[in-house]
């Protein structure tokens, strides 16, 4: 990186020079509220002020929105935007963004709206700019036809209508027009045809042409096209409809069946093709499930579904449109053969309302299978292998599908002994192709109704939150019935999330159980695989025990040397609640511990802190299921600093390779910990490993807001720097805050801040130059001169920006001048031999003369060893130029050290206040001046009288541009020119 070095200087080191760094008191010099604007930088179509100061952005869909919300104040304020639109409050893109440009990139209609930018640093109320989002664009139109054919009347009248409809989704509203051919329709200029208003529909605004009594002249080409006046660049959109004797509505035809029915695993082509229909109809296929299935593909008109499933059940439908009266739709439903889910019930003797199975009764066998399609379903019945015929004991039904649809009975009556066996319920489908399903139901002497109840020691069940536990219900009976688990305390779901969960061993099993799960569960036989009886139920208790949840988790505590501390851990909830105690420990030492009064909170306080009082320290509050902690970092170490960004850019140098930078911070909380003796600076070139590292002492106490100035010096040009700078007390080093410093080549100015950019007034001139905004400024005595804001057009108080200026009002007289300094940027060389290539730089600034009294601003350049009064001013500009803000650009080439010098002087009367804002002085030559034919604007009005003079040097004197060493020329505003030197 070479030599480099850092100088620090002191609020009192102009005269005395003994001081380490120099600080500000905040309250004094460098503390001020947020104030904000917001800029814009993206693809803008139009930026125009509406009332109360809300800007309106425009802006064509797809494009790049860029806004940028530039704030001062110091602090740093903390910047966030925000989003609302219309009636409603949104997050923006679901959360604020917290930095100062907000980026959209391809920006769409739903995102117009209007943004907000807020900033706050603690100081005042928080500064809210707001501008308005206006998304604009223009969908293609589209043309519809709609054909009425009226009754022939009385044998002689006949009339065939036709409506052609445009329709185009746009912002801002859209204009039609209609053509036929190449001739332009409008209404009156052809007896046959009426063109309606547009309307709104849900569809958008939409244009009507009506053709009256269909005439040969008629069938032709017809355009509608939409437009919105290429605001926002956004060409008109044309489309064209042909009409002719043939135009029609669509129709098409399936040659598929109605329905469908096929196995799993085929593949199934539906095929549409349209059977008329005038321009040609296009073809689309949809589902009655939303979209169509990943795997099907669609070419002309076809639909292919590969290895159909289950899933893939249901309507497809072929839609055709051609924009001509309504689209034409035909369906086809496709049913997906398919046998699942076979299920039995036993139902002892209906008719004696008995649970048992006994000798001379009837019992009833019922098997149920859900089948696709229903109607295709066939049952079989089997006695120990042996195929089943109906007969007067032995009644083999089918019950109605739509009663119990997929459900078969065997009535045995007058069971015998021998009736005792394995009964089988053989299902399958017509055709084949899916296999069957058996269900074999037991019949015998030990054949009995269910009973349930729930093992001693598991209810109430208790349980931590986390674990793995089972609720278990003891069933009986043969054959075991489906247990259902439910919950038996509240209208809630279980665990999976249905209401209802199904069990085959009596075993409801959740893992990772939670605190909510915590109450009554039912168990309860089902009458599938069992007695169709009245159902059994028992309930078990569950109880989620879960450890406390404490605040806070973790806080980190800042505190000096001899200094008290106290924590607080607070309990939010626990189960159990009633045993509760705590632990205190730093590090692994136990402090204290007790038990929880009717307090909900702990604290443990360290009065006076030593060095070996900084640690971790951890508060364990304790109950049946485990601890939760509140830990707590206890430490000495200093916040970080924060830098203060609006420092104006690098750029005067002490030698031609290398610049100085003026390092400002501010210290975040300094009263917190021990008092701050020094800062760590250290300073890396970008791209290089190694630091160099200096300490900055610091005397006295630091108050909080206090500007602390350090500069920067032999930073080697062009480089950038990573500059990182840590505190340090009697405990150690702090935080560290990190920033880059780039070289720009440019200084900048806006006079946003106070003190403004290191300008100073001259003590020999005649009255001072004032920063003023146009919250600040008073126009009541003067309301005919000066600028209503600054030149970036802030106007309203919550959002001031400042710029300088010089009042004429009494007891300023004609002829006073009011000269500014800026600061020196010093080029000296260090070698006696001068600078065999000095630097050339382009100094421009803007400027506002309005009023009928304008005097004269002139712009001097002061080298090492001359006055002003030796070169003259390299920019001089009298009268009045209109109520604007107007640019002017300079190339300079200084040799040494010099300043910038504006000079004001005021003109026959009080209407002659003179304005300057954002000067910048940037490395290089300025743009080409621009030509002599240049006509210049006085306000609304053109001045034809205004001339151009150009000297010796081709240098055209114009708010524009002129260079350093030429002949000025000095306009009034009759137009008549005064030459200087």
């Amino acid at each position: 990186m070479g030599l480099l070095r850092a100088h620090h200087i002191s609020s009192k080191q102009a005269t005395e020079g003994n001081h380490p760094a120099k600080r500000q008191r905040c309250f004094i010099f460098t503390c001020s509220p947020p104030s904000v604007r917001i800029v814009h930088s993206g693809h803008a179509c139009n930026v125009e002020e509406e009332r109360f100061s809300e800007r309106v952005y425009t802006i064509r869909e797809g494009e790049t929105l860029e806004l940028t919300c530039l704030v001062t104040g110091h602090p740093r304020p903390q910047i966030r935007w925000t989003k609302t639109a219309g009636s409603v409050s949104d997050r923006f893109q679901d959360s604020s963004v917290f930095n100062e440009t907000l980026n959209i990139a391809k920006i769409q209609r739903h995102q117009g709206g209007r943004y907000y930018c807020k900033a706050e640093n603690g100081l005042g109320s928080p500064a809210i700019k707001s501008i308005r989002v206006d998304v604009y664009y223009l969908d293609d139109p589209i043309v519809t036809v709609h054909q009425s054919i009226g009754e022939a009347k009385e044998q002689f009248y006949y009339e065939r209508t036709v409506f052609l409809r445009c329709v185009a989704n746009s912002n801002p509203p859209v204009r039609y027009s209609w053509h036929r051919g190449r001739d332009v329709l409008s209404q009156g200029s052809d007896k046959g045809v009426e063109i309606y208003e547009p309307f709104f529909t849900q569809q958008g605004e939409t244009k009507i042409l009506k053709l009256k009594n269909l005439r040969p002249k008629d069938y032709a080409n017809y355009s509608c096209i939409a437009s919105v006046r290429n605001v926002c660049g956004i060409t008109d959109r044309r489309v064209v409809f042909k009409l002719t004797n043939k135009t029609a509505s669509p129709s098409i035809k399936l040659l598929v069946e109605d329905p469908i029915v096929v196995n799993p695993g085929q593949t199934v082509s539906l095929v549409c093709i349209t059977t008329g229909g005038e321009p040609t109809p296009v073809l689309m296929w949809t589902s009655s499930s939303g979209a169509l299935p990943e795997k099907s593909l669609v070419k002309d008109g076809t639909l292919t579904l590969p290895a159909i499933s289950s899933e893939d059940a249901g309507i497809y439908s072929c839609l055709a449109t051609n924009n001509v009266g309504n689209p034409a739709k035909k369906s086809t439903t496709i049913i997906v053969r398919a046998l699942k889910k076979g299920r039995f019930w036993i139902t002892p003797d209906p008719y004696h309302n008995d649970d048992n199975i006994q000798i001379g009764r009837e019992v009833k066998i019922s098997c149920q299978v859900e089948a696709t399609p229903p109607e295709e379903l066939v049952f079989s019945w089997l006695k120990n292998g042996r195929a089943l015929r109906s007969s007067e004991r032995m009644v083999i039904t089918q019950t109605d599908p739509d009663i119990s649809p997929g459900t078969t009975n065997l009535d045995i009556i007058d069971l015998k002994f021998t009736d005792f066996g394995t009964y089988t319920c053989v299902a399958s489908l017509r055709g084949g192709g899916i296999p069957e399903i058996s269900i074999d139901v037991n019949i015998s002497s030990t054949t009995v109704p269910p009973n349930l109840s729930v093992p001693r020691g598991k209810s109430p069940l208790v349980a931590r939150e986390g674990d793995t536990v089972e609720l278990e219900c003891l069933v009986s009976g043969k054959p075991k019935p489906i247990i259902l688990w439910s919950r038996a305390d509240k209208d809630a779901p279980m665990p999976d999330g249905s209401m209802q969960m199904e069990s085959y061993d009596g075993v409801l099993r959740i893992v990772n159980v939670s605190r909510e799960m915590t109450g009554s569960y039912r168990c309860q036989t089902s009458q599938y695989n069992g007695f169709n009886v009245k159902p059994r139920e028992a309930v078990v208790e569950l109880t989620v025990q879960y450890s406390p949840a404490v605040e806070p988790v973790w806080q980190e505590v800042r505190q000096g040397l001899g200094r008290p501390v106290t924590m607080t851990c607070r309990v939010l909830r626990a189960h159990p609640s009633r045993v509760l105690r705590f632990e205190w420990r730093l590090s692994s030492r136990l402090l204290h511990a007790g038990h929880f009064d009717s307090r909900d909170e702990t604290e443990y306080t360290i009065r006076s802190l030593a060095r070996e009082s900084y640690g971790e320290y951890t508060c364990d509050v304790i109950n049946e299921a485990g601890p939760g902690r509140c830990t707590f970092l206890v430490t000495g170490k200093a916040y970080a600093p924060e830098f203060y960004y609006d420092t104006y850019s690098p750029l005067w140098q002490n030698r031609p390779r290398v610049y100085g930078y003026k390092l400002q911070w501010t210290q975040m909380n300094p009263n917190s910990v021990d008092r701050i003796m020094a800062y760590r600076l250290g300073i890396r070139q970008t791209g290089q490993q190694r630091w160099w590292e200096q300490e900055i002492p610091v005397d006295g106490n630091m108050q909080k807001g206090e500007l602390i100035t350090h500069n920067l010096t032999e930073l080697i040009r062009p480089e950038t720097y990573l500059v990182r700078l840590t505190p340090i007390t009697r405990f150690g080093e702090g935080d560290s805050a990190i920033r880059v410093v780039t070289y720009s080549g440019e200084f900048l100015c806006s006079f946003e801040e106070d003190p403004i950019c290191m300008f100073t007034q001259d003590k020999n001139d005649d009255f001072d130059w004032m920063r003023h905004s146009a919250a600040t400024r008073d126009t009541k005595y003067t309301p005919n001169t000066g600028p209503s804001g600054d030149r970036s057009g802030s106007k309203q108080v919550s959002f001031t920006g400042f710029y300088m200026y010089i009042e004429t009002s009494r007891p300023r007289k004609e002829g006073d001048t009011a000269r500014l300094l800026s600061p020196t940027f010093n080029i000296a060389p260090k070698n006696p031999h001068g600078i065999t290539n000095p630097p050339v730089y382009c100094f421009t600034f803007y400027y506002h003369m309005y009023g009928k009294h304008i005097g004269t601003l002139n712009a001097f350049v002061k080298q090492k060893g001359q006055s002003t009064s030796d070169t003259g001013p390299v920019w001089s500009l009298s009268g009045n130029q209109g109520e604007h803000w107007r640019q002017a650009k300079i190339t300079i080439h200084p040799v040494s050290t010099f300043q910038i010098i504006f000079e004001g002087i005021r003109g026959p009367g009080i209407e002659g206040d003179i304005a300057m804002d954002d000067i910048s002085l940037v490395e290089g030559e300025c743009p080409d001046p621009p030509s002599n034919q240049v006509t210049f604007h006085m306000g609304k009005t053109r001045d034809a009288s205004l001339k151009y003079l150009i000297t010796k040097d081709s240098c055209i004197q114009t708010a524009e541009s002129c260079s350093a060493g030429s002949t000025w020329n000095k306009f009034t505003t009759r137009g008549q020119a005064n030459t200087e030197k």
